[in-house]
C-alpha cells in the first residue's frame, strides 16, 4: 500500500546529491557561534549551514532549535556533528571555538590555551574544505588569525580575522551618540589590534564629507576641551562592561561577521578593518600591523 507521501508527491526525476554553492560552517556553538549562525540565516547567505562542536548534546539541541524556526526563514540545509567531515565543501568557515574571555581578563591571556585548540581545529577544516576562506572570531583574534594562516597552509587572503570590525562599529555608535546622528552617517575607523591595542584614526573621521579634524584640529588629543579622546576608551571598556554584565559578548559580533560574509559572497567591495597578513602590501615590508582596511578574499577586494 502506498504511503501518504507517495500518494501526495510523485517524483519526476531521481534526486541527486548536489554540492552546495554557498556552504558556511560555524565551528563552536557557544553564544558567539550561535549568534553568527542566526545572523547568517537571517541574511539568507547559505544554502547549507554546518555546525561543529565537541559537545554533542549542545550541538544536537542547537540544530533542532534552528530547524524549529524553519517556517519563518528561507531555510537552508542544516547539518551538525562533532566530526569535521560534516564541514566538507564549505565556502566559508567561521571559527568561534576556544576558551572564553573572563571578566577582567585581557585577550592576550587567552593566547596559549586557544593556540592549542586551533592546532586541532584548523588542519581538520582544511582537510575537508581546502578551498575555503577561514574567518577567525576567537580571541585574541589577531594572533589566532596569524596562527590559522600558518597552520592551514592557505594563502594569506584566505585566513582573515574579525579584527577591528566590531571595534569600528562600537566607535561609530559612541561617536554618533555624542554627535546626535545615526551611526551610518558617521565615518571613521578603528585600526590596530582588536581590543586594548586598538587605535582611532582621527584624521579620517567625517560626517557627510566634513572632516572633524578640520573643524577641531585638536580632536582626539589631550589638548582639546570636549574630551573626544574618551570615546576611544569607551570602545575598549564597553566590551569589558558587557562581559561583566552578561559574562560574554555575542550579538554584535554575530551581525558583524554575517555582514563581512555577505560582502565576500556578493562581491560588494565594502571596506572593513580586519585581521590579515599585510607584509608586502602598500610598501609594508618590516612592520606588520595586524589589521588592514583593504583585505582580499578569492583575489577580490572586500
Amino acid at each position: 500500500m502506498a504511503t501518504l507521501k507517495e500518494i501526495l508527491i510523485a517524483p519526476i526525476a531521481e534526486e541527486e546529491a548536489a554540492i552546495p554553492n554557498n556552504k558556511i560552517t560555524v565551528v563552536g556553538v557557544g553564544q558567539v557561534g550561535m549568534a553568527c549562525a542566526i545572523s547568517i540565516l537571517g541574511k539568507s547567505l547559505a544554502d547549507e549551514l554546518a555546525l561543529v562542536d565537541v559537545l554533542e548534546d549542545k550541538l544536537k539541541g542547537e540544530m533542532m532549535d534552528l530547524y524549529h524556526r524553519s517556517l519563518f526563514i528561507q531555510m537552508p540545509k542544516i547539518v551538525a556533528d562533532k566530526d569535521y567531515s560534516v564541514t566538507a565543501n564549505s565556502t566559508i568557515v567561521v571559527v568561534t571555538a576556544g576558551v572564553r574571555q573572563q571578566e577582567g581578563e585581557s585577550c592576550l591571556n587567552l593566547v596559549q590555551r586557544n593556540v592549542n585548540v586551533f592546532k586541532f581545529i584548523i588542519p581538520h577544516i582544511v582537510k575537508y574544505s581546502p578551498n575555503c576562506i577561514i574567518i577567525v572570531v576567537s580571541n585574541p583574534v589577531d594572533i589566532l588569525t596569524y596562527v590559522t594562516w600558518k597552520l592551514s597552509g592557505l594563502c594569506k587572503q584566505r585566513a582573515i580575522g574579525s579584527g577591528c570590525n566590531l571595534d569600528s562599529a562600537r566607535f561609530h555608535y559612541f561617536m554618533a551618540e555624542k554627535l546626535g546622528i545615526h551611526p551610518s552617517s558617521y565615518h571613521g575607523w578603528i585600526w590596530g589590534g582588536h581590543g586594548d591595542s586598538s587605535v582611532a584614526v582621527w584624521s579620517g573621521m567625517n560626517v557627510a564629507g566634513v572632516s572633524l579634524q578640520e573643524l577641531n584640529p585638536e580632536i582626539g588629543t589631550d589638548n582639546e576641551s570636549e574630551n573626544w579622546k574618551e570615546v576611544c576608551k569607551m570602545v575598549v571598556e564597553s566590551a569589558y562592561e558587557v562581559i561583566k554584565l552578561k559574562r560574554y559578548t555575542n550579538w554584535a559580533i554575530g551581525v558583524s561577521v554575517a555582514d563581512l560574509i555577505e560582502s565576500m559572497l556578493k562581491n560588494l567591495s565594502r571596506i572593513y578593518s580586519v585581521s590579515t597578513m599585510v607584509k608586502g602590501m602598500y610598501g609594508i615590508e618590516k612592520s606588520l600591523p595586524v589589521s588592514s582596511v583593504y583585505p582580499e578574499a578569492q583575489g577580490v577586494p572586500v
